[in-house]
């Protein structure tokens, strides 16, 4: 065990104890010494619950494994016995908690960040880490309060056993022409070996995984970064596109005729094979996903669910319902039918292939009867940390009390608002000063119309929605 470190009380930057996720600027608001830090606090609360073991993975960053290291290091000073899995993306840190039967576990990654970015995901067994779990590792910190042990460290490959477990729900034997864009990201080495296996032909971008992400950012929900595998699809010829983030939890697609398919249509797509074998089951989606998402699953047969934005929430949810099906519009989603309940991108493009199997379809034909909508992307902009919240709450408050009948409010996170037009949405940031917001609309006129009325209901917060850097 690492002699650098010694337990102690830490204070940690006030930015990097987020919602869902510990995450900080290296060499400004974020140290090795940080890491120790958690693994101390998070050691401690396995400690406290019955626990002993915990898994601890890292991602293509330069600073993650130094991170890892401190970390472990902090783990084991609380008596906790640690796996280390090395490189790979963040959901093979999930495959060895849950396969393992690990009592917590640790992702050292930035996921879709700059470079200059990184962080930590934490799990329990059988629970996400976040919102009061993540305040309570500042606290047992800041007051030193941390068991005392010497726990130890095995370094483990577990690569071969989570691609295998994989494959091994893969249904089909026909085999697809496929460009895979990894984005440089983590979970490059186990890509490789997945295609290995996989029938088919398969062309890989940026396969070799290098965390300053010199090809283009890994984040696969903004257009932009799709350009590459979009020009390889039309280029080759080939049946999709699938493009990974930097630590492989969030999927992009592209179908043969290089359209960018969002996340809950891939939804709708998977929907309507999980709800086959789970009639009548609940699947849920976020606040931001788009209505025919749950009204289509209403179609199938399905419970539709609205529910909050974030992994955890949905994470959470899914497992109080026992939803088969759950996602988010920014690339997570999670199967819980046959797989283990996280947010695993590989994972989820096996599925959508066995879909495309079963079915006997490509991609734009199996979302060609899908109505034709007219939508913007979200649109993030900065406001006040102390206010994001009260304009949210205004902003529920004033439309509810006029009692207006050609309005619908959901206000389960941030505000949704219905009309014979579409919808629109405006919500706070968990993580970040901004507010956020999308609409949707069954026409052009209407799309326009809505962007006018939220225009509105917002200048009395003195604010003008950026429109016009729509991308």
């Amino acid at each position: 065990m690492s002699t650098q470190f010694a337990q102690g009380p830490h204070t940690f930057h006030p930015t990097i104890l987020r919602e869902y996720d510990i995450r900080g600027r290296l060499d400004n608001s974020l140290s090795a010494q940080d890491a120790f830090a958690i693994g101390c606090a998070f050691g401690t609360m396995i400690i406290r619950r019955g626990g002993k073991t915990a898994s601890v993975g890292y991602d293509g960053r330069p600073s993650s494994p130094i991170f890892a290291d401190a970390l472990c290091a902090g783990l084991q000073s609380t008596g906790v016995d640690v796996e280390m899995i090395g490189l790979g993306p963040s959901p093979m840190l999930y495959f060895a908690v849950k396969s393992r039967k690990r009592d917590g576990g640790v992702m050292v990654t930035g996921s879709h960040n700059p470079p200059e970015y990184n962080g930590f995901k934490l799990m329990f067994q059988n629970e996400s880490v976040y919102g009061a779990m993540v305040t309570e590792i500042g606290r047992l910190s800041a007051e030193a309060d941390f068991e005392q042990g010497e726990g130890s460290r095995t370094d483990i490959d577990v690569s071969d056993d989570y691609v295998a477990r994989i494959l091994s729900d893969y249904s089909t034997d026909k085999g697809y022409r496929i460009a895979w864009d990894n984005g440089n990201g983590a979970a490059g080495q186990v890509l490789q070996k997945l295609v290995e296996d996989l029938p088919g032909e398969h062309a890989l971008l940026y396969e070799d995984i290098d965390g300053t992400f010199p090809n283009h950012h890994p984040d696969p929900t903004v257009d932009a970064n799709l350009k590459d595998v979009r020009d390889l699809v039309l280029a080759e010829g080939c049946d999709l596109g699938i493009a990974f983030d930097g630590d492989g939890d969030r999927i992009g697609v592209v179908d043969e005729k290089g359209n960018i398919l969002k996340c809950d249509t891939l939804m709708l797509i998977w929907a309507r094979t999980v709800l086959k074998e789970h009639q009548g089951a609940p699947i849920v989606g976020e606040v931001k996903c788009s209505q025919v998402l749950f009204d289509e699953i209403k179609r199938l047969g399905g419970q539709p669910i609205m529910w909050k934005t974030g992994h955890s929430h949905i994470k959470s949810k899914m497992a109080e319902l026992s939803a088969p099906l759950a996602g988010e519009l920014s690339g997570h989603i999670f199967f819980a039918d046959t797989y283990y309940g996280y947010d695993d991108a590989l994972y989820a493009a096996i599925r959508l292939l066995n879909v495309m199997a079963e079915e006997g379809k490509t991609l734009s034909e199996l979302t060609a009867h899908l109505p034709k909508l007219f939508s913007t992307p979200e649109i993030r902009f900065e406001v006040d940390e102390d206010k994001k919240f009260t304009i949210i709450e205004t902003l529920v408050a004033d439309l509810k009390a006029r009692h207006d009948s050609d309005i619908e409010v959901i206000d389960i996170d941030g505000a949704r608002v219905n009309t014979k037009d579409g919808w629109w949405l405006m919500r706070a940031s968990n993580t970040q000063n901004v507010l956020g917001t999308r609409i949707e609309a069954t026409s052009e006129a209407g799309l326009s119309r809505l962007k006018a009325m939220l225009q509105d209901e917002m200048q009395q917060f003195g604010i003008t929605i950026p429109f016009d850097k729509e991308h």
